[in-house]
């Protein structure tokens, strides 16, 4: 197996690919030049992420890194050990149309930390990139042909940007899987399909030496059902009942893959939010495997199961969750012909506090933005400065430097787990014997997380507030949970 070092010639083996495999596809040799852009066949994208756009903010804004923005890292730790070469991660700048940006200064290999893409460049170059959907290149594809990761459309001077390796996600551990099976590349040049051949692959990545640039993407060539690294996306139906309701996606760990998901989500009829869980599946997703989904306590789910597919996200399908009682709710996804699990996250109250939270913030922050279109800043009218501002002896109140309340310390503790006192010792600079305290105040468990969480604040006096105590919070043996509620709580003003 190749281990994607710095090869400058394409392998042999990998030549064999032929054009003709493709339907349709021209059997020309094709100029090295740049090709034509994907936005003559991709308006339909560019129009639906016109509002991801205007959230984005101007070029030279940084992409907020989230799970749902974020490359997911394989956890298969086989497939790790295949890894050879390391890249600088760079966070790039948002564009509008879904685009991004990375500027880069020097010789050297870079990887993007939103999509996983790594560029080989040569010099100083600028690289525009957007993740495409295969839903609109996937037709290209004869059954033996697979795609193995996202599809995306560069920008960029092929003279300078020798490489790319894009990330796939195949398991290439899994015993005899690669055994048979042909990489190679989609490429649209001049809106013609035709399947290049890679220069190498690791365990995480296909690398193809730049001929020009357009839509791109890592297939795989196989006659055999592949396993795949896969994510399970959870999101929430906001509304004001006291029910919840939840969808549950299957997906790969594939960025084209997850980008879909989010579009039809954020188009569906019903608000949705999604929930920060971690999304990595503890086992590989096999195609044409059903599986299923059960919940603790017992919920109305449907349907029984799903088949895995890598067809497009609108044939896929997703598991809808009905509760009429209160969380926590444990969810977990199941081989449906071995019981064994793939997947499994527990929804605690918490995390549909911090969902409410955070709408609440969305609501409070596009009041704002609506307000301040239709009147003049206080630079353009001083006079009408004071009608803004808090003239009280107190002060203006900024909620994230006033003092914590019962109600977020509450909540924070909610979100604490077996390791609530290990943090009140590493990280509220509690004693043992301060803990013991907490614990004998109460026998509930969390009402005593409550107490030692009081404690520290009446240590920290004017210090107790939401920004410290997010900030004395910063380790990574921190709950996720405790970290989403703290961020939600600063962006509320």
């Amino acid at each position: 197996m190749a281990s994607l070092e710095n090869n400058n010639h394409v392998e042999e083996s990998d030549g064999d690919i032929s054009p003709v495999d493709l339907k349709g596809s021209a059997v020309e040799n094709e100029p090295s030049s740049s090709e034509t852009s994907t936005e003559d066949s991709s308006e339909d994208d560019e129009s639906e992420e016109k509002e991801d756009a205007d959230e984005g903010g101007s070029d030279h804004e940084h992409q907020k890194e989230d799970n749902g923005n974020v490359y997911i890292t394989p956890s298969c730790k086989r497939c790790n050990a295949m890894q050879t070469q390391c890249s600088e991660r760079v966070t790039p700048r948002k564009l509008s149309r879904g685009r991004l940006l990375m500027i880069l200064q020097d010789e050297g290999s870079y990887q993007c930390s939103v999509t996983g893409l790594v560029f080989e460049v040569s010099g100083k170059v600028n690289i525009k990139y957007s993740t495409l959907s295969w839903s609109k290149f996937g037709e290209y594809l004869k059954d033996s042909w697979k795609f193995a990761g996202p599809i995306f459309d560069v920008e960029c001077d092929p003279a300078i940007l020798k490489a790319i390796q894009f990330p796939h996600s195949l398991c290439l551990a899994v015993t005899d899987q690669e055994h048979g099976m042909t990489f190679g590349l989609l490429h649209l040049k001049n809106n013609s399909p035709i399947i290049e051949p890679s220069a190498d692959h690791s365990g995480s990545h296909i690398k193809w030496n730049v001929t020009s640039l357009s839509p791109v993407g890592p297939i795989v060539q196989t006659s055999q059902p592949v396993e795949h690294h896969g994510v399970v996306l959870v999101y929430k139906v906001v509304d004001h009942h006291a029910s919840s309701s939840f969808r549950v996606y299957l997906a790969t760990n594939n960025h084209s893959d997850i980008k879909d998901i989010e579009k039809e989500v954020r188009h569906s009829k019903k608000k949705y939010i999604k929930m920060e869980k971690p999304p990595t599946c503890l086992k590989l997703l096999e195609e044409k495997k059903k599986y299923r989904l059960i919940s603790e306590p017992e919920a109305d789910i449907t349907p029984e199961g799903i088949q895995f597919t890598l067809a497009a996200v609108k044939f896929k399908g997703y598991f809808e969750v009905y509760y009429e009682q209160s969380p926590p709710f444990k969810l977990s996804l199941m081989e449906a012909d071995s019981d064994q699990t793939v997947w499994t996250a527990t929804l605690r109250e918490c995390d549909v506090e911090a969902v409410n939270l955070e709408e609440t913030s969305k609501r409070r922050t596009n009041g704002t933005k609506r307000r301040s279109s239709s009147s003049m800043s206080e630079e353009e009218n001083p006079s009408k400065k004071g009608r803004w501002i808090d003239s009280s002896v107190d002060g203006p109140k900024n909620v994230k430097n006033s003092i914590i309340t019962d109600q977020q310390l509450m909540v924070i503790a909610k979100c604490m787990g077996k390791e609530w006192k290990q943090l009140g010792i590493s990280y509220l600079n509690l004693l043992k014997k301060d803990i013991d305290q907490s614990q004998a105040k109460d026998e509930d468990l969390t009402i005593q997380k409550f107490n030692m969480l009081d404690e520290w604040r009446k240590r920290a006096k004017n210090n107790a507030t939401v920004t410290h105590l997010s900030n004395i919070l910063d380790g990574e043996d921190v709950p996720n949970e405790v970290r989403t509620v703290l961020e939600m709580c600063l962006q509320l003003k």
